[in-house]
């Protein structure tokens, strides 16, 4: 219904030096709606959420809410409309209350009433069956219960249109189901939601419209029941999808036990994956760990790649007893580590893509003996094209570019070095589904080339289309192996579960 729309957009255009980020983009939320917003990286759905919000002013188009166009200067004129935004970093206070959070910054109180602030905040999360207290520090609580808490601030706030900006990247299954409770809540109530997510199975399961960008054009509003999942990637990526498909059907029985060890640890341990493990990766194959988030699988490979000391344990490199105790040690045995968090252990925000793509190579030769300009450019150009990185120029500063473009550069860092055994720890989190498949591809390629890789992923699908040979932990201990016919989802699930006895 016309009177239910909450916000309309329409024609919205905007552009930078040099690139149209939104050219005639059209967005409707209605009342009691989830519409999720949908696009690879460099679509266009962050500039169309600024534009909102009032970080970018638009060139062009007309924002209507409630069928009264409104001009939209800032994002606390945004606020006061009724707009907010929940984004995937937590922006709130973590070493304040919960209350404190809740109430911080609205209004200018001499004497503040700490009582009736923590009661109304009780009662705040109570209605919205939040599990925190108003007296506990933020800090405290899980991550869901910190995103829960910054979306009631938001209803709290009278909020209309509230938009959700990959709320749901570092939760687990159960904490997404809690937050996906928040969120069907507030819909019962009227509230409108916009959400942005990679995980496809999440979009079916919540939202009630998908509204897809491509290359900052709008390509249509769908119904969640009239877009089947391969027709909204297609849609996306704005091809046929032989690519997917190719990876959907790939031979399970592509196991390379014939082929010689690559690396092999006995009795590995670090502080911080205490249970010791038994380790080893051949040539030519891509195997992966898997288990539900804080299972211990990147404290696993951190342990291989001396990211994290190791205390116990004997490891060889193709069958010789080598020491790794740091990161540089595993380097100089031709072991490359692209590591979980891109932003805090992977890219140097300060530097270039240029400076980004050449660093492990400068720190195997020593700085020392630095690259001349005419080198790391060759370099940096090689690996730009190999791996299609969508950047302005090499001395652009890496983080300006989008999550996906940045996870290329790391994986052009390490391709550079040349690797015998390639760490790959959740390479395609937060990125589009045409980067996914094209980081899927290059894994395989890498392997049919003879590098040994080592995949983690939170999605079972992918990991399944990816590797050949799978470890399941739980509990930061190995509880099983799975390859060939016995990688399914319902074995792996069950071996989680712990319904399957160890192969340990």
């Amino acid at each position: 219904m016309k009177n239910d729309i909450v916000l309309s957009m329409r024609g919205i255009c905007k552009a930078f030096p040099g690139v149209r980020a939104l050219q005639n983009v059209d967005f409707t939320l209605c009342k009691g709606e989830i519409h999720a917003l949908m696009g690879e990286n460099g679509a266009g759905k962050s500039t169309l959420i600024k534009v909102l919000t009032g970080v970018h002013p638009k060139d062009s188009g007309q924002i209507s809410l409630a069928g009264e166009e409104v001009s939209i200067k800032s994002p606390s004129e945004a606020q006061s409309l009724g707009i907010s935004t929940v984004y995937q970093e937590i922006t709130l206070c973590p070493n304040l209350s919960v209350a404190e959070n809740m109430f911080i910054g609205r209004g200018n109180y001499r004497l503040v009433k700490w009582r009736t602030i923590e009661k109304k905040t009780t009662e705040i999360l109570s209605k919205l069956n939040i599990p925190a207290r108003a007296a506990q520090q933020l800090g405290s609580c899980s991550l869901a219960v910190q995103q829960m808490v910054a979306v009631a601030r938001a209803v709290d706030m009278d909020c209309k249109v509230l938009i959700l900006d990959e709320p749901t990247s570092s939760l687990d299954e159960h904490e997404v189901e809690m937050l996906f409770a928040l969120m069907r809540d507030l819909k019962s109530r009227g509230v409108g939601i916009i959400f942005i997510t990679h995980f496809l199975e999440q979009v079916y399961e919540v939202c009630d419209k998908i509204t897809v960008l491509r290359n900052g054009e709008f390509i249509g509003e769908y119904e969640i029941k009239d877009l089947p999942r391969i027709q909204l990637i297609s849609k996306m990526m704005g091809k046929e999808l032989d690519d997917i498909s190719a990876l959907e059907k790939k031979d399970t029985e592509r196991v390379k036990d014939a082929e010689p060890v690559v690396y092999e640890a006995e009795g590995l341990s670090s502080s911080y994956a205490p249970h010791t493990f038994n380790f080893e990766v051949h040539k030519g194959e891509v195997n992966g760990f898997t288990g539900l988030l804080g299972s211990g699988r990147s404290e696993s490979v951190r342990a291989i790649f001396g990211a994290d000391k190791p205390s116990t344990g004997m490891i060889k490199i193709n069958g010789k007893k080598v020491k790794i105790a740091k990161p540089r040690d595993a380097m100089k045995h031709g072991i490359g580590y692209l590591p979980e968090d891109r932003k805090e252990d992977g890219i140097v925000a300060d530097l270039s893509v240029r400076e980004n793509i050449i660093l492990a190579l400068q720190v195997m030769q020593g700085f020392f003996k630095p690259f001349s300009k005419a080198e790391a450019e060759a370099f940096a150009d090689e690996y730009i094209k190999l791996l299609g990185i969508k950047t302005a120029s090499t001395d652009t500063p890496i983080s300006s570019l989008s999550g996906g473009n940045q996870q290329k550069v790391i994986l052009a860092r390490w391709l550079l070095t040349n690797p015998q055994y390639l760490i790959l720890d959740e390479p395609t989190r937060g990125i589009d589904v045409g980067t996914k498949v094209e980081i899927q591809k290059l894994v395989l390629k890498l392997a049919e080339e003879g590098v040994s890789v080592t995949f983690i992923s939170s999605e079972i699908e992918e990991m399944l289309r990816t590797c050949s040979r799978l470890i399941v932990m739980r509990d930061r201990k190995i509880v099983g192996e799975l390859k060939g016919e016995e990688m399914t989802q319902a074995k792996i699930m069950h071996t989680i579960a712990g319904e399957v006895k160890s192969n340990d």
